[in-house]
């Protein structure tokens, strides 16, 4: 059974991640009824003996569960989110040792992220990771968690994806990436979002990008289900997919929903992983599937049903209706269409009691409407996972390499150029050492050049691929 490793990095990194284990240990308990620490477990937690006295050295291979530690580091240039997960219900789950904190914070400037925190905390930094490496037995993915708009998120989060390629380049890279809504209140987020666009572009193996605006447009269309009885939907005032805090009157914070949904996202992303099946998938499969050129590394993603959680009483989705939903604009969790832009590779988790043959049915049903690029018209790969989400029979995690991103790129670009027209706030992140004028013109360089790779691509949407000139060979 190979291992992962999560990095959390700034207050939504933080936040998400808080959230993605305490849903985890939530789907193990419902499976795991006597207590044993497992390989499901052991995938993305350690069973420590804290008894102990050589911290090193304390692990426990199998047998009744101890004292079970996330295979994470935590990561915050402030100390406030880190503070509230170890004073929460989550902190026998983290040690002081697999945290790195300051007081300051970045001040919504990649630029401090990046070139001040990084330098100045690289060396802990590879200390933290290369220690949660060691307790791995078959290290097979980083998974960062950060946002863009930021400047922790942005600028230490793109820093540590640098440092996760320098010292582990053999270990698979995935980030999940939180995009700031137009109306975000952070003035430079455009400026951070597109520098780190261009470490992201550079160094992930794969990114999953998600939009502020897009998880708003989720969460009230669940309290809109939830408010007009729309199919008997109802949910429960201890609602998780409400409250982070289990429902505790006054503890409700306005992103725990949506940071619910991202963290479901990656309870199906890492399924596969974390549980048995007849069709698994592997993380590394992900990549090697799903990315044919290096730098159009980023799946659009969509879930079904969207709340994957038991205290939702939302009738179950007829098994092909979930499979539709997946493909629907409305599941997408950036704003786009799939099916008006190009696919380029697509991959399906599913979980639950699903079969090989509802698979391919559903897929065959699919594809006449789902225009893909000529040379990968068989371009699925697929995952079946036995154990559902809690609460849910089967449960849908589509992951699209699709031209279609290219809107969220756009439009960041966009919101970039208006402010960088009137050097505007630029003096903030250039008196920054290591900071030259170059490092803005190059990140929106990158990012109109990966746009035009988009374009080249979707101007070949509908063409047939004609077979290829065979070399002539001088003799």
């Amino acid at each position: 059974m190979t291992q992962s490793v999560v990095v959390q990095v700034g207050q939504c990194g933080n936040q998400v991640g808080s959230r993605f284990w305490d849903l985890a240990l939530r789907e193990h308990a419902s499976v795991n009824k006597k207590g044993i620490y497992d390989e499901a477990l052991s995938s993305f937690f350690r069973n420590v003996d804290t008894r102990r006295s050589d911290e090193d050295n304390n692990d426990i291979s199998g047998g009744k569960i101890r004292s079970l530690k996330a295979r994470a580091v935590l990561i915050d240039m402030e100390e406030g989110v880190v503070n509230e997960i170890l004073q929460g219900p989550l902190r026998d789950v983290f040690d002081s040792k697999q945290l790195i904190t300051d007081v300051s914070g970045s001040g919504n400037n990649w630029a401090v992220g990046h070139k001040v925190y990084g330098s100045t905390y690289r060396d802990e930094i590879v200390e933290n990771l290369r220690k949660a490496a060691e307790h791995c037995d078959c290290l097979q993915c980083f998974f960062v968690i950060h946002s863009m708009g930021g400047g922790t998120g942005s600028g230490l989060g793109t820093s540590v994806l640098n440092v996760l390629e320098d010292e582990f380049p053999e270990v698979c890279r995935i980030v999940t990436s939180v995009y700031p809504s137009a109306e975000d209140d952070v003035i430079t987020s455009p400026y951070n979002s597109v520098l780190a666009m261009r470490e992201l572009t550079e160094h992930a193996d794969c990114v999953l990008p998600i939009e502020n605006q897009s998880l708003v447009d989720i969460v009230n269309k669940i309290k809109h289900m939830s408010h007009s009885g729309k199919l008997g939907a109802e949910i429960k005032q201890s609602s998780t997919i409400i409250s982070g805090q289990g429902g505790i009157k006054g503890q409700e914070k306005p992103f725990d929903a949506m940071n619910n949904i991202v963290a479901n996202m990656l309870l199906n992303l890492t399924s596969s992983a974390r549980f048995e099946g007849s069709l698994n998938m592997d993380l590394n499969e992900i990549t090697m599937n799903l990315v044919p050129f290096p730098r159009l590394h980023y799946l659009v993603s969509s879930l079904s049903p969207l709340y994957t959680l038991a205290d939702v009483n939302v009738p179950s989705r007829r098994l092909d209706q979930m499979f539709s939903d997946a493909f629907s604009k409305d599941h997408q969790l950036i704003h786009a269409d799939p099916k008006h832009n190009l696919y380029l590779a697509c991959a399906l988790i599913v979980r639950g009691d699903v079969q090989v043959s509802d698979l391919r049915r559903n897929i065959e049903r699919l594809k006449p409407s789902l225009p893909f690029v000529s040379w990968n018209q068989e371009g699925w790969k697929t995952g079946l996972c036995s154990v559902p989400p809690v609460g849910h029979s089967h449960s849908l995690l589509a992951l699209a390499n699709n031209t279609c991103v290219k809107s969220t790129f756009i439009e960041l670009k966009d919101r970039f150029m208006k402010l960088y027209k009137k050097k505007a706030h630029l003096h903030h992140y250039l008196h920054v050492d290591g900071m030259e004028q170059s490092c803005f013109t190059e990140a929106v360089s990158s990012l109109s050049s990966l746009i035009e790779e988009y374009n080249q691509l979707d101007a070949t949407k509908g063409l047939l691929m004609t077979d290829a000139q065979r070399l002539n060979i001088a003799v």
